[in-house]
């Protein structure tokens, strides 16, 4: 984020969360009253929250097979019912057009 651009040229992933702190620090008297916008840019650029959460998911999905595998099912027919493939993002075929 130190110049301000992505990594395809255009703005970062994070500038509009530094926009709207800069637009709060600047107008304010008291800089913790801008400590939302603070903390919405931070999750941007680390993501801490995300990555807890995605660890959650994960770590209760192993809990579920575990406990599955336990009573009998095969691997296959419980990797078949659900597999994390990805938090937050919905794949899709590109080739679908028709919705």
């Amino acid at each position: 984020m130190a110049s301000g651009f992505g990594f395809n040229g255009g703005p970062s992933r994070c500038f509009a969360f530094w926009q709207e702190f800069s637009k709060c620090y600047a107008s304010t008297d008291s800089p913790s009253q801008c400590r939302a916008q603070a903390d919405d840019y931070l999750e941007c650029l680390h993501r801490t929250k995300e990555i807890a959460r995605a660890k959650a998911v994960k770590a209760e999905f192993i809990k579920k097979v575990a406990h599955q595998a336990q009573e009998g099912r095969k691997a296959a027919d419980i990797l078949a019912d659900g597999v994390i493939v990805g938090v937050g993002l919905i794949q899709r075929d590109r080739g679908d057009s028709e919705h």
